[in-house]
C-alpha cells in the first residue's frame, strides 16, 4: 500500500502538535532535555507515514518514543496526538484480539507515564482510560461506517451489471426475434409458392433478404455501443432508431403479407433517444407477435401525441388465424416491454384488443 498525500499530512499534523505540547511542557526543565524531547516526537510522527501498512509495528514504535519522551520530557497532561492516530489505526484495520492486545499496551504506557503527575492516580487512569474508549469507539465505527460503505458500493455495482444484461438482452430479443421470424415466415412464403407463383415468391425472398440486412445492420450497431472506450471506432455508429422508424416497420410488416396502417394523431415532436427506442421495440415487438400469433390479421398502428404522454397502440383484427410461429415464446418479449417502458415511468397492457 503505497504512502499517500494524506498520509504525510496526517503525520506533519500530529507531529506540530505533539512537539507544542512538548516546548510547552518543557519549559524550565532545560535546552538539552527540550530538544530530546522535540526530536523523539518527530521521530515518533514520522512512524506514522506507514501506519496503514504495518499498524502494529507503527504502534509499538510510538508506544516506545512516548515512553523515551515521558522520562525525558514528561507531559502528564497530554495522551499524545500520534499515540491516538497509531491506536486508531490499529483498532480499525486489525482483528478484535488485535484491538484489545493495542488498547493494553497504551493503557500500560499511560500508567508508566502517569506516576510522575502531581494529580491523583486514580483520576489520570479514568482520563486515559476515557481516552482510549473513544478512539476505540470512533475506529470501531469508522470501520463499520467504511464496510457498510463498500458494500453499498459492491450492490450498486452488481445491479448496474444486471441492468445492463437486461438491457443487452432486450435489445437482442427484439432484434433476433423481429428479424428471425420475418425472415421465417417469407422463406415459408417463398418455398411454397415458389412453383406456382415465381413472382410472388420472388418478393417474399427480396424482403427475407432485406431483413436480413436489417438484423446484421442492428447488430451491428449493438455490438458498436458494447464496444469499449478505449477501442477506437473507424466510423461513427449508425445512430438508434426511434418513433420516426416506425413507418418503415408498418412497410415491413405489410411488404410481409401482414396488412398493417400506421395513424398518427397529436403534434409530433422529438422525443428523448432512449424514450424513442423504447417505443420502437414495444411496437416492433407487438408487430412481431401479431405475426406470430394473428399471421395475415389486419393491423392497426397509432402514435398519439398527448402533452406530456405518448402512446403507441397496435391492434390486430383477430381474424388472421393461428399464425406460424418458429417456437413458443417464453414471455420474455413481454417482460422486455414492461421493462422498457417503466424505466421511462410508462406502463404497458398486453392482451385481447389492448393497448401495447
Amino acid at each position: 500500500m503505497p504512502r499517500t498525500r494524506n498520509d504525510l499530512l496526517i503525520a506533519l499534523t500530529v507531529g506540530a502538535i505533539d512537539v507544542a505540547a512538548c516546548v510547552a511542557t518543557s519549559l524550565g526543565r532545560g535546552q538539552l532535555r527540550t530538544e530530546a524531547g522535540i526530536t523523539l516526537t518527530v521521530l515518533g510522527a514520522l512512524c506514522l507515514l506507514d501506519r496503514r501498512r504495518r499498524a502494529l509495528p507503527v504502534l509499538g514504535a510510538v508506544l516506545a518514543v512516548q515512553l523515551a519522551v515521558g522520562v525525558i520530557t514528561p507531559m502528564p497532561d497530554s495522551f499524545g496526538a500520534t499515540l491516538a492516530v497509531a491506536l486508531f489505526t490499529v483498532i480499525r484495520q486489525g482483528p478484535a484480539r488485535t484491538a484489545v492486545l493495542a488498547c493494553a499496551a497504551t493503557l500500560g504506557v499511560s500508567v508508566v507515564r502517569t506516576v510522575q503527575g502531581s494529580e491523583p492516580f486514580w483520576l489520570r487512569i479514568s482520563a486515559n482510560l476515557a481516552a482510549i474508549a473513544i478512539i476505540a469507539v470512533a475506529a470501531v465505527g469508522t470501520r463499520t461506517w467504511q464496510r457498510q460503505l463498500d458494500l453499498n458500493r459492491r450492490l450498486l455495482a452488481e445491479r448496474a451489471v444486471a441492468e445492463e444484461r437486461r438491457r443487452i438482452a432486450r435489445e437482442l430479443h427484439d432484434i433476433v426475434a423481429h428479424h428471425i421470424t420475418t425472415m421465417y415466415l417469407m422463406s415459408g412464403g417463398a418455398r411454397a409458392t415458389l412453383d406456382t407463383d415465381p413472382g410472388t415468391a420472388r418478393e417474399a425472398l427480396v424482403t427475407l433478404e432485406a431483413s436480413g440486412r436489417e438484423a446484421l445492420s442492428e447488430m451491428r450497431q449493438l455490438l458498436g455501443v458494447l464496444r469499449s472506450a478505449d477501442q477506437p471506432e473507424e466510423e461513427p455508429p449508425a445512430p438508434q432508431p426511434g418513433v420516426g422508424d416506425i413507418e418503415r416497420l408498418v412497410a415491413e410488416a405489410s411488404a410481409a403479407g401482414q396488412p398493417t396502417e400506421l395513424r398518427i394523431s397529436g403534434e409530433p415532436r422529438p422525443l428523448p433517444l432512449p424514450v424513442g427506442l423504447a417505443l420502437y421495440r414495444v411496437a416492433q415487438e407487438a408487430l412481431t407477435n401479431v405475426r406470430k400469433h394473428a399471421g395475415s390479421a389486419r393491423t392497426r398502428v397509432r402514435i398519439a401525441y398527448a402533452p406530456d404522454e405518448v402512446t403507441v397502440e397496435v391492434v390486430d383484427d383477430g381474424a388472421g388465424g393461428t399464425g406460424a410461429s418458429p417456437g413458443a415464446g417464453g414471455g420474455y418479449g413481454l417482460l422486455g416491454m414492461r421493462e422498457r417502458v417503466s424505466v421511462h415511468g410508462g406502463s404497458l397492457e398486453a392482451g385481447s384488443r389492448a393497448r401495447t
